[in-house]
């Protein structure tokens, strides 16, 4: 079966292996992964490692703080502006997606905010124009870099006088991006990270400063970042996976992963490109590596499809709730063959289509 899913999504077989073992016992132990003690050594190897595996394939300094955290990206959408959104300061986000809009949403309960740029009135089918002069007095600019619902994805980033702060949450790992750039980058787990259930935070010690001070702990960056993520108990086994998937990426690449993202994209739009049953709304320079949106004239004809695929071992391909049609997600744990079994299917259905 193949899962094209938006999340949670597929990891690489190697990752899901090493943890089905790892499961029943770690290390030879005697103990499984999920019993580990949060605040015992092995944990301690394992947090250390994937901090360490994180800023590398980033390629950070020691300039920038590593936390996992709970919550999902809902909580950082509330987290975020409760930080830094602080004394009457104003934050700005481009709106470019739902999850983009509910980031603002969520950021109006603590201050001020402005929207420069947004392609709500295009149905989010196209990138907003981010404007070239940014005001020195925001408190920062949130960038989604990826739009999963809409199958959008910013390929260039702003100089920006301000943090810049970017959800990576359905893109991270899967390109070569100068991550230096960012000041704040933020991720959920369950695209290209690991298991459902933890949050990666990439902050610059220098943003940290600027925090404000009366946040409950567990909401507190600053003290996420001075207690290692140890606030709590941490999701160990969500962290454990993320560490067996950074360990792959770093085997196969940064690089690689790259070229992979854009083979794999290439070959589904290549085909949609000449289709003459499924269509691509998303213009060129606004397309997606990551989340491939398309659809066919009809609703019949798309219920029919989604049948025939799943009989041909294929699921996890319809569109979002609020935009139907088709949604391919090409995460990393997705690979080229993947994508030319996905294309043969989809070629077959629409010669039988077509011939009536």
């Amino acid at each position: 079966m193949l899962n094209f899913g938006a999340g949670p999504a597929r990891l690489p077989l190697e990752v899901t292996r090493q943890l089905s073992k790892d499961i029943i016992d770690y290390l030879q132990t005697g103990l499984s992964v999920i019993e580990l003690p949060h605040r015992g050594e092995a944990f301690a190897k394992i947090l250390s490692e994937a901090n360490a595996l994180v800023k590398k394939l980033m390629n950070l300094s020691d300039d920038y703080e590593v936390l996992w955290m709970q919550g999902g990206g809902r909580m950082q959408f509330a987290i975020l502006p409760m930080n830094f959104l602080h004394s009457g300061g104003t934050a700005a986000y481009i709106d470019s997606g739902h999850w983009a809009s509910e980031a603002i949403r969520y950021a109006r309960h603590y201050g001020n905010v402005v929207v420069p740029a947004s392609s709500k009135d295009q149905q989010y089918r196209i990138l907003p124009v981010i404007p070239r002069e940014i005001p020195e007095e925001w408190a920062y600019l949130h960038i989604t870099t990826n739009n999963t619902i809409y199958g959008t994805q910013f390929h260039d980033f702003p100089d920006c006088p301000v943090p810049l702060v970017a959800d990576m949450s359905s893109d991270i790992f899967s390109r070569q991006i100068e991550f230096s750039r960012f000041d704040l980058i933020y991720a959920v787990a369950q695209k290209n990270l690991g298991i459902a259930g933890v949050t990666l935070v990439v902050v610059k010690k220098s943003m940290l400063q600027h925090a404000a001070d009366n946040v409950p702990g567990i909401l507190s960056y600053r003290e996420m970042a001075a207690k290692n993520s140890l606030v709590n108990t941490p999701p160990v086994f969500a962290i454990y996976s993320c560490l067996l998937t950074l360990r792959w990426t770093d085997s196969i690449g940064l690089d690689n992963l790259d070229k992979r993202s854009r083979n794999k994209a290439a070959l589904l739009y290549a085909f949609l490109d000449e289709s003459r049953l499924f269509t691509c709304p998303v213009p060129f320079a606004s397309r997606s590596q990551m989340n491939v949106c398309f659809q066919m004239d009809n609703e019949q004809a798309t219920r029919n499809f989604l049948d025939y695929a799943a009989k041909a071992g294929i699921q996890g391909i319809g569109g979002h709730r609020s935009t139907g049609g088709f949604r391919v997600s090409l995460y990393n744990g997705i690979t080229e063959s993947d994508v030319v079994q996905l294309t043969d299917v989809m070629r077959k259905f629409e010669l039988q289509y077509l011939k009536g």
